[in-house]
């Protein structure tokens, strides 16, 4: 093997690799309605209880996240107006951590 191919073989290991492990880490809900969202009785000063669907499965939006505000906002008015979004959850903690519109 010639130095080149060397050179082609190192990047596509680092290519293949990288990547943005956020959106690996999501679990989506594409074109979804959010039906119900309250205070969570367990823990209300750290998240909201957010039901999505209508055999509704429960999330949650934590009070902490940095973009908490506009979470809030898209997931409320998909709640009042029926609006869909694509939803982004977190695996294995079930806290919703993207509310996209669908393009």
């Amino acid at each position: 093997m010639n130095i080149r191919t060397y050179i082609l073989l190192i990047l596509f290991m680092i290519t293949s690799c990288s990547g943005s492990s956020g959106s690996q880490n999501l679990i989506w809900y594409n074109n979804s309605v959010i039906t119900n969202v309250e205070e969570d009785p367990e823990k209300p000063e750290e998240f909201k209880r957010v039901s999505i669907g209508i055999s509704p499965q429960i999330f949650y939006l934590s009070k902490k996240e940095a973009d908490y505000k506009a979470l809030l906002e898209r997931a409320t008015q998909s709640h009042k107006k029926g609006k869909a979004y694509n939803i982004g959850i977190e695996n294995k903690t079930n806290i919703i951590k993207q509310v996209n519109e669908i393009p």
